[in-house]
């Protein structure tokens, strides 16, 4: 037995939720460029689950579920104040959602109706926790969800108190569509392993939370806005880049294991980028990645990926950099538990093996020997 490093190359399981062929990212067979221009992130939400995309009443009822199981236990709102006012957003998020299995007296119902529902309670749940986090770090108390209303249009809602304007919420609905599923990457890989226990969705979910918190993961769109941050102003921009060239490290937000001609994603994320520039009147952070973006495709022949432009749209929102990352934990809880159905649906225990690389021959002497 060979090890490969990092899984490259290995094919880990058989899906027929999303795909990357050729460079062309589908859900479901549905071409992202499709979904991103003309589905809400609710359709794309339930196409991943059920296979299909509602028609009006499904979507209807979604909506309505989503309503209901967006309030969240008291109880969990006070633990969430209990926590420490400089914690990690993602550490935050990781403890809160494990919290939930405790007020779910069906988290441990294995059957697919209960899972099914349990997916949407978590759709409809996390935007409320992440903003719930938000405002109590900043010593503001949460708010109750609207109700009819999108989960983009919620969530800034519930994070700022204030109805947020049609740009945004179209800003924040396409990233969303954008970042709910990405095959087996790294995340959802950790949620299938856990649910292959035939743990409960509440673990399975946790686990790919705490995969996601990694900066060569979830964590990319924070640096590259702590980069446009240090960089400060667009006349500082070349002599910063350079030296980061000259130094050889590495720009976050360029290049991706699976895309060699780009991401498909980015270039949605670059035009509401520019779009919310316009609704501020403030093109800064937006001219100032493109320039990055010219810079680095030039001399390293990289292209930006998801999270590049993500950062600065995030930041034209009004989100501060720390929520950046459990925003995408907001999207993709869509895609992480469409694959824990799918892996229950066809359950194996995943326990691949390890090549040993350690000494051989070793005998066992006494402590007083050693």
């Amino acid at each position: 037995m060979t090890a490969t490093k990092g899984l490259e190359g290995v094919v880990a399981a058989s899906s027929s939720i999303s795909s990357i062929v050729d460079g062309v990212l589908t859900y479901r067979g549905y071409d992202i460029d499709d979904l991103a221009v003309n589905a809400s992130f609710e359709e794309v939400a339930y196409l991943l689950w059920f296979g299909k995309l509602p028609n009006q009443n499904e979507l209807d009822q979604l909506q309505k579920d989503l309503d209901k199981y967006a309030v969240l236990p008291d109880a969990l709102i006070e633990q969430i104040k209990l926590y420490p006012t400089h914690m990690n957003r993602m550490a935050a998020l990781r403890s809160a959602v494990s919290a939930l299995a405790l007020y779910d007296e069906d988290a441990d119902d294995m059957s697919l109706e209960a899972n099914q529902q349990k997916a949407i309670k978590l759709q409809a749940q996390l935007p409320a926790i992440v903003a719930a986090i938000g405002r109590i770090a900043e010593g503001q108390e949460p708010l109750a969800p609207l109700q009819g209303v999108s989960i983009a249009h919620n969530f800034l809602y519930m994070l700022t108190g204030k109805e947020p304007d049609q740009v945004a919420v179209k800003a924040l609905d396409q990233a969303l569509v954008l970042h709910a599923d990405h095959e087996l990457n790294a995340s959802t890989f950790a949620a299938r392993v856990t649910v292959a226990t035939l743990s409960d969705i509440y673990s399975g979910v946790t686990s790919a939370i705490g995969a996601l918190k990694g900066p060569l993961h979830g964590g990319a769109n924070e640096a590259v806005m702590k980069m446009l941050e240090e960089i400060g102003s667009p006349d500082k921009l070349e002599s910063y880049i350079q030296s980061k060239l000259d130094n050889k490290e590495k720009i976050m937000g360029f290049g991706h294991r699976v895309y060699k001609n780009g991401d498909p994603r980015a270039k949605h994320l670059q035009q509401m980028s520019r779009e919310l520039g316009e609704l501020n009147n403030d093109l800064t952070l937006y001219e100032m990645s493109v320039r990055i973006e010219e810079i680095i495709t030039e001399r390293k022949g990289l292209k930006p990926n998801v999270d590049f432009y993500s950062a600065s749209m995030y930041t034209m929102l009004g989100i501060p950099r720390s929520l950046f990352t459990p925003i995408f934990a907001i999207s993709r809880v869509s895609g992480w538990s469409a694959h824990i159905l799918e892996q229950y649906e066809n359950n194996r225990i995943i326990r691949p093996r390890a090549e040993y690389v350690g000494p051989t021959d070793q005998q066992y002497s006494p402590v007083e020997a050693r």
